[in-house]
């Protein structure tokens, strides 16, 4: 296709410039980085008229005699044009813009910035926008589908984007681009075209080749190339007829193909070898402006392809088939043509290949030896292409007006149709990325920031290298590396700093580890991952390392360098963190649809006994991704997804996600965004990063740190009453930590822990007040079963006081009620540990002689006041075992009832409840009125030891205030009450009138025998067994599910979680206690104690329990007084 290239000129100062002709051919319009747009009537134009936009113009656009420029303001400004009149500003961005394209009727104009959004603006209206969303760097160029159904965009973040404009959403997204940080530093800039018509092919620069994709099945249909194209293609253009198309490269080589052939039928090099930025076809398609990146405009003038076009056009019916092929007489080749038949991609080869592979030759080739029509097949499958049957009757007569579509001749058979799937397409995956980091493509990135410290990677021209900087430098000094290996990956822990690097050709895929913490010389060990196998993710943990691979593996090493576990994921992996003894893992569970991403959650604890938390979904928001994941500062698990939701694990009701805060809600901008680097839950703080219109915070400087609050979306939030249960849910929220922490043996804040109990009474106690106020008395009363017993109390008094006497009665039933049912489930609860212990006892008899020798050091190592490892906690539980067998064995030599010694029950709940008649004979005249006398002062107790995590979350059961009576009291009553409890269960028989069959048995034996007995055989108890039996009520009652040794662990725990001085003072008794034990055998099992003695202690405790009917009589006196 001969054609003349004109001398070219001076336009514009040096840097990037655009080109284009307005619609009607008559001028050329260049706009530079002088800020000025240069309207040209010509080439040898020696006056142009120029406007002013800014100080550069990046962008411009011409339709319908409207100029829209993108300037260096951050806007996009419409002119009228020839005039150059300023028409007003179309839309404004957080940064420049980078790319303007109007739609084929000009109605619209969309627009591509460096702050990652495309913006889709009504050209009449410029208040109607629809902003489009997903890209991660800065976007480089922007198309509309001649239909205006899509939008197609480039990135910097290596992708090729369509959207579907009406729903803003993301159709197909292809990464073909090689990534960067700015268009300054892309290689190409990769400015999209979209065939003019039917709109049937889009044309994407990939490299030094033209990708073309079919519209609607968004397949990679075919490839234009040359040989002589040795740098990235920049910048295409379509012909006005949609058959052929222009590219400028960066060398400045300038070729034409055509899109039916494939062949390049045009070949022209830049005078000076410079970058070609900028290409605009002449309406007739007889010439091609290009301008370059020194400000320079050039033109090609002569080009045949409008006379193909419009020869093709007019004479399409009349003329011959075999006249066509004079358009490529003097291009073609035997090369070239079989350059142009050997494309398998080509549509061409396929439908003929299908089924006519015996005729190919005499389909494509007749006898002359030459292509009768090259452009006759493909546009046999333009004219009926199997995508057009489901896209619509346009489709057709689109294609008609093509070139090609015009000489297509009918005698050749169609290949039958495919199906075409219409249902929702597949999303892309995310990828695998490290909290805390910025994308791996930019030249200075944040490898890792968290609460303790920050990792850069710097990898430029001047270094590659990598600076570690600490929160606290008494952790460590600031370290500088030397990127050698080129690592991408990386987590900061107190103990280690951990990098990763992918694989290359020559080298495997390697993990580092940096153990400052190390007390020996050699601070530094490295491992190959095995061939073929990536690192994806990484994290540390307390003294242990995790690495997790492409080949859907997890590796675990120590913090030393031993590899200490291998296992597979379910999925590929998105990203994981760790937190002291827990592991979590993100992955892909499947492949989602229409924008949605199905992942997986896998929470793991590796302590003494490594186990398997949760393996669930993880909700994301509709159509967003997951961008970071982490740890609270008190090891709760949280992230955040791209719509700004931040959700956390709620552990009391079902491990579930819970969402707590929305960061898009105090965003200023929709560009604007939070970048989140920690979370703590005692204060209440999310603390990020704000970046202003981006989603990612520079290196440089050091960005400063906001903290955002954090609020439930809970309903109706405006008003008092939703204010209030906002604050209450998000309380018991954020405090459920508590009991997490003590369970593991961490050391919990028994201040903080003691306000957040009170801070949720109150709040509490104000929506019951509020309640009454709206006579909402049922709703008072759900309220109510969330107080504690000295909350209710205070709510009684309060419906009193408001003349609410049926409220008020309520309220005490309600108290009677829960506290009858919890006395109740005591017994139960006893039986099922004597079941317990009575299954257990087989075992115990085999071990138990193994176990008792071991018992003195035990004690030893709590008269140290310290607590020994797990397996010593388990001797200890093991040694109960032949001693309980010892206190309950019927057939003992002489034998008794396996209610007598009762002794070691009034120890496990004497702080529970002090005014109990233990033992089984219960039953008596008053017993209906001695549960009522002991309900208060049992919910008190109890409330004392539960954790106010479970408590909070099992309201109505175990209350969650501490009681006001003071603890101490408790304390000495339950020691007096160990003094005398032999003697009480011995003698309360004969008080009794209705005594149980099985005390009249206890009256029958010989009384010194027990003591005798007992005396032999029982060994000195530690302060750790003493404060056991006094609290393995309130455990067990907190968590009924839970197996005896479990019950142990969990005591272990909490007896660690007590001062020094607690732990000695438990000792200190348990000592004092083994004598008066001792004495009071000895009183039980003499002689000399006599009835009166009996009488005596049992008029003692009616007078007891006369006196706590007292209190409740006075109490309900009180609550129920109308005056």
């Amino acid at each position: 296709m001969p054609c003349e290239r004109k001398p070219m000129r001076y336009g514009h100062s040096e840097g990037h410039t655009e080109v284009c002709f307005d619609e009607h051919g008559r001028f050329i319009v260049t706009c530079g980085n002088d800020g000025d747009v240069r309207i040209w009537e010509s080439l040898d134009d020696d006056d142009p008229k120029f406007i002013t936009v800014g100080e550069k113009a990046y962008s411009l656009a011409l339709k319908n005699g409207k100029l829209v420029t993108a300037s260096s303001n951050n806007t996009v400004q419409i002119h009228t044009f020839p005039e150059g009149e300023p028409d007003g500003i179309l839309t404004r961005f957080t940064t420049n813009a980078t790319h303007v394209t109007f739609n084929s009727s000009g109605s619209r104009v969309a627009a591509g910035s460096s702050d990652f959004m495309v913006k889709v603006v009504e050209v009449s209206d410029s208040s109607q926008q629809k902003t489009l969303r997903g890209h991660e760097a800065p976007v480089l160029s922007v198309t509309f589908d001649p239909k205006e159904d899509f939008l197609a965009s480039s990135s910097c973040d290596g992708s090729v984007v369509v959207w579907n404009i009406e729903e803003q959403t993301q159709v197909i997204s292809w990464p073909l681009l090689q990534k960067t940080n700015d268009v300054s530093n892309a290689k190409s800039l990769c400015r999209l075209a979209w065939q003019p018509r039917g709109g049937k092919f889009l044309a994407v620069p990939v490299d030094t080749k033209v990708h073309l994709y079919e519209r609607g099945t968004w397949e990679h249909v075919s490839t234009l190339c040359d040989d002589l194209l040795t740098q990235p293609v920049n910048v295409v253009a379509w012909s006005p007829c949609g058959q052929f198309l222009a590219a400028g490269s960066v060398g400045g080589a300038l070729t034409l193909w055509d899109v039916n052939s494939k062949l390049c039928v045009e070949r022209q090099k830049h005078e000076k070898g410079f970058t070609v930025c900028g290409l605009a076809w002449h309406p007739s398609g007889a010439q091609i402006a290009y301008t370059d990146t020194e400000g320079c405009l050039g033109l090609l003038d002569g080009l045949s392809v409008s006379t193909a076009d419009t020869s093709a056009l007019k004479a399409a019916v009349n003329k011959p088939v075999k006249d066509y092929d004079a358009l490529f007489d003097d291009d073609d080749d035997d090369r070239v043509l079989d350059e142009g038949l050997s494309d398998t991609n080509s549509p061409v080869k396929r439908h003929v290949a299908v089924d006519e592979d015996d005729d190919e030759d005499d389909v494509l080739i007749p006898s002359t030896g030459r292509v009768r029509n090259r452009g006759a097949i493909l546009d046999d499958e333009n004219s009926l292409d199997t995508g057009s049957l489901k896209l619509g009757p346009d489709t057709f007569r689109d294609d008609d007006d093509d070139t090609g579509g015009a000489v297509v001749p009918r005698s050749v058979a169609l290949a039958p149709p495919r199906p075409v799937y219409e249902g929702p397409m597949p999303s892309a995956p995310q990828k695998a990325f490290q909290p805390g980091s910025t994308p791996a493509h930019l030249t200075h990135r944040f490898m890792m920031w968290n609460s303790v410290g920050i990792v850069r990677g710097y990898n430029d021209e001047q270094d590659n290298a990598v600076d570690v900087e600490f929160h606290d430098t008494a952790v460590h000094h600031a370290m500088h590396l030397t990127n050698s290996l080129g690592h991408t990956m990386a987590d900061i822990s107190q103990e280690a700093v951990l990098l990763a690097c992918t694989s290359t050709d020559e080298l495997a895929s390697k993990l580092q580890c940096l153990h400052f913490s190390s007390w020996d010389t050699n601070k530094e060990w490295m491992v190959d991952l095995p061939p073929g196998e990536d690192a994806r993710a990484l994290c540390l943990g307390g003294g242990w390392a995790a690495v997790a691979t492409s080949t859907l593996m997890l590796r675990l090493f120590s913090i030393g360098g031993v590899q200490r576990d291998v296992f597979s994921l379910p999925g590929p992996v998105v990203c994981m963190v760790a937190h002291g003894e827990q592991l979590l893992i993100v992955y892909h569970r499947a492949t989602g649809f229409d924008g949605e991403q199905v992942l997986g959650v896998q929470l793991l604890q590796f302590g003494r006994r490594k186990r398997q938390i949760m393996n669930e979904p993880l909700p994301l928001s509709l159509r967003s991704h997951l961008t970071w994941l982490g740890f609270t500062a008190e090891g709760t698990p949280c992230y955040v997804d791209s719509d700004g939701v931040v959700r956390l694990l709620n552990r009391s009701l079902g491990n579930t996600w819970t969402p707590v805060c929305n960061t898009r809600e105090t965003c200023k901008s929709r560009s604007d965004h939070y970048w989140v680097v920690g979370v703590h839950e005692n204060p209440q703080q999310l603390r990020c990063i704000p970046c202003k219109g981006s989603r990612y915070p520079p290196t440089l400087p050091r960005p400063a740190v906001a903290i955002l609050p954090f609020k439930l979306p809970l309903c109706q939030t405006t008003t008092e009453k939703g204010q209030m249960e906002e604050q209450f849910l998000r309380s018991v929220l954020f405090h459920n930590h508590y009991s997490f922490l003590s369970s593991s043996g961490y050391e919990v804040d028994e201040d903080g822990q003691s306000r957040s109990q009170k801070e949720q009474q109150e709040l509490l106690m104000k929506m019951f007040a509020l309640s009454c106020k709206l006579e909402r008395e049922f709703r008072s009363v759900e309220l109510a079963e969330l107080m504690t017993h000295n909350v209710v109390t205070l709510a009684i008094r309060y419906a009193s006081r408001s003349r609410r006497m049926a409220l008020a009665q309520r309220l005490s039933d309600m108290a009677m009620e829960r506290a009858n049912q919890i006395q109740d489930e005591e017994p139960e609860a006893q039986d099922e540990e004597q079941e317990h212990k009575s299954i257990r006892r087989n075992s115990g008899e085999v071990t138990g002689g193994r176990h008792s020798n071991r018992h003195n050091q035990v004690e030893e190592e709590e008269q140290g006041q310290e607590l020994g490892e797990e397996e010593d906690g388990q001797e200890m539980e093991t040694e109960e075992t032949p001693e309980s067998r010892r206190r309950l064995n019927p057939f003992a030599k002489e034998a008794v009832s396996p209610v007598q010694p009762s002794l070691t029950p009034i120890g496990k709940v004497g702080r529970a409840n002090p005014f109990k008649v233990f033992g089984s004979g219960k039953a008596s005249a008053s017993s209906g009125q001695s549960r009522g006398t002991n309900i208060l002062d049992n919910m008190t107790s109890s409330r004392k030891s539960a954790p106010p995590g479970l408590s909070a979350g099992k309201p109505g059961k175990s209350p969650v205030l501490k009681p006001l009576a003071p603890r101490p009291k408790s304390k000495t009553q339950s020691t007096l009450l160990q003094m005398t409890g032999t003697k009480t269960a011995n003698k309360k028989p004969q008080g009794n009138t209705e005594p149980a069959a099985d005390q009249r048995k206890q009256a029958e034996v010989p009384p010194p025998a027990s003591p005798a007995d007992h005396t032999d055989n029982k060994r000195p108890k530690t302060g750790f067994q003493l404060w056991l039996e006094e609290n393995r009520k309130s455990i067990v009652f907190d968590q009924p599910d839970m197996e005896e040794t479990d019950v142990i662990k969990e005591a272990m725990g909490r007896f660690r979680t007590m001062s020094a001085e607690d732990r000695l003072s438990w000792t200190e008794r348990a000592k004092g206690q083994t004598g008066d034990d001792l004495k009071k055998r000895k009183r039980a099992g003499g002689e000399d104690v006599g009835s009166e003695n009996g009488r005596e202690e049992a008029d003692e405790s009616d007078a007891k329990k006369k006196k706590s009917l007292d209190s409740v009589s006075k109490l309900s006196a009180f609550a129920f007084n109308k005056n």
